[in-house]
């Protein structure tokens, strides 16, 4: 793994009551700004390129297991990790690449 590389675990939202995206990368800006200029097709396809959830890991292993994890859970279970941290579904993005 490349020396900068800071594993995370991230969910992405196009709004509070629409779809969510989770997923795990080792360049959650780089990562988060493909979804914010839609260069995937999912994220194309359904707008996700709100980051309103992440944790970040010392290795890619956990951050792994972590995104299975989450991913196994209900939607429920995603809000309520959503808003224990960002209550309002603020978009981090801004301040995580400190803009």
């Amino acid at each position: 793994m490349h020396p900068d590389a800071q594993p995370a675990v991230y969910i992405m939202a196009n709004r509070k009551d629409g779809v969510l995206y989770t997923g795990v990368t080792s360049d959650l800006i780089g990562r988060t700004w493909q979804h914010r200029q839609k260069a995937s097709g999912f994220s194309a396809r359904y707008r996700c390129d709100k980051l309103v959830w992440f944790e970040i890991y010392d290795d890619m292993l956990s951050a792994i297991a972590r995104e299975k994890q989450i991913k196994a859970g209900s939607r429920a279970r995603k809000i309520a990790l959503i808003e224990a941290k960002n209550p309002g579904w603020r978009d981090l993005f801004p301040e995580l690449a400190g803009g």
